[in-house]
């Protein structure tokens, strides 16, 4: 007989992250949405098996949908339908939401750009930032300024390693 679930497990864990997103673009304002999963996603999600790098939200007849994550089926995946790993998948916002981000990316010229997938009470969400693209003399400023904290927090470990 299988264990119950300890407290805790999957709540708010961070299945993947975005990390590309913070460089290639300026974030705005953040908002949380569900993702309309099937059953063997779920499980690959919890194996840890996705690349969400290159996912990207797209507004498609007033509504959102993520394209480009890909969740790597497990071997044990059902055999009689032949899972898409690639497939475009629907994300769960209120009307007012939608309505919102929707202005915001046909109006005021923003991309949608989901920056985290994560656990929130046994649910899959993703973290959806209104943002900007960035011009390369933006992101050479932000590569300069990683590499200076880099190597202050290296200057300092140093010293704290002489005392």
């Amino acid at each position: 007989m299988s264990e119950g679930r300890k407290d805790g497990q999957h709540s708010g864990g961070t299945i993947a992250l975005n990390r590309r997103a913070r460089f290639e673009y300026a974030l705005g304002e953040r908002f949380e949405a569900g993702i309309a999963l099937q059953g063997w996603e779920v499980k690959a999600l919890r194996a840890g098996r996705i690349a969400f790098e290159e996912s990207y939200a797209l507004i498609k007849d007033g509504e959102i949908y993520l394209f480009g994550a890909q969740i790597t089926p497990l071997p044990t995946a059902s055999t009689h339908r032949p899972p898409d790993p690639r497939r475009t998948r629907k994300l769960l916002l209120h009307r007012r939401e939608i309505d919102r981000l929707i202005g915001a990316v046909e109006r005021q010229g923003y991309t949608l750009v989901p920056t985290a997938l994560y656990w929130k009470s046994g649910r899959v969400k993703v973290e959806l930032a209104l943002a900007r693209g960035k011009k390369l003399h933006d992101k050479r400023a932000s590569e300069r300024e990683r590499d200076w904290q880099r190597a202050r927090q290296r200057l300092l470990a140093r010293d704290q390693g002489k005392r």
